[in-house]
């Protein structure tokens, strides 16, 4: 026999799956699904609690539960990096994606905390540092419509950059083309990058910045920046929310043996 919770859990699933409740759209509150007659408030609660696991909605104090936007945003690969966007123009890699979604952006959508901090094992070994060497640590964290999307958080060696945008924790990106045109115009233009990423649990602080539902899991980004030379001119640490993205990727396939024949 099914629980009363799963049924009415079940029966909202479909409003909110045939557009009956909009993505961004609150549910009814507890006690109006309680007054008509749909159960308990604890078999409301485990309802919206079950719907929430599902990754249908996000409850939060001061918003209730609110229907999840269902179209993950486009996490581009590398046509984010492309230098016509930000050295040439404006469009730097979150708004770049955003573009990609056809979705709307404020600059304030990132916002960002900068400190001189011991570099991390992980930053200190990308930039050859020493073990208790010092970098600048720049700590974004960019929103879509209020709810979070992704942390990133950037090491860059303090000669690189200090004096400049980079280490203004004014809210927006650092200024026209973002942080790599900051980096382009003190003389460190950047030429390759590399981006591993891996899904893993969140710990508690990440669900509470996140605001990530029962389960969700995040998927972390590591990008090492060089420049022509092989300076490494930052290495940076993203935690994403894994149902708000769809990375992708376009890139031309390689052949290795063309490359041996031409030698």
């Amino acid at each position: 026999m099914v629980s009363k919770w799963r049924e009415l859990a079940d029966r909202l699933a479909e409003q909110i799956k045939s557009g009956e409740y909009r993505p961004g759209q609150r549910l009814p509150h507890i006690r109006d699904l309680v007054d008509a007659g749909e159960g308990s408030k604890s078999t409301v609660h485990a309802a919206y609690k079950a719907l929430e696991a599902e990754g249908l909605v996000t409850s939060s104090r001061g918003h209730g539960t609110v229907v999840r936007q269902r179209t993950p945003l486009k996490r581009l690969g590398i046509a984010r990096y492309d230098k016509a966007k930000w050295r040439d123009g404006d469009e730097v890699a979150f708004i770049a994606d955003r573009v990609a979604s056809g979705r709307e952006y404020r600059r304030g959508d990132q916002t960002q905390t900068v400190s001189r901090v011991e570099a991390p094992p992980e930053a200190a070994a990308a930039h050859g540092l020493p073990p208790g060497a010092e970098v600048y640590a720049r700590a974004r964290l960019v929103k879509e419509a209020e709810q979070p999307t992704h942390t990133l958080t950037s090491y860059y060696r303090p000669e690189h950059v200090e004096g400049t945008r980079l280490v203004d924790p004014t809210p927006g990106p650092a200024g026209r083309g973002g942080g790599f045109k900051v980096l382009y115009d003190a003389g460190y233009e950047i030429d390759h990058m590399k981006e591993e990423i891996f899904a893993r649990v969140p710990t508690s602080d990440e669900v509470k910045l996140l605001q990530l539902p029962p389960g969700e899991p995040v998927v972390e980004l590591h990008r090492t920046t060089w420049t022509a030379d092989g300076t490494v001119v930052e290495f940076a640490v993203g935690v994403h929310a894994a149902s708000r993205f769809a990375w992708e990727y376009d890139f031309k396939v390689p052949d290795s043996t063309q490359d041996k024949g031409q030698e």
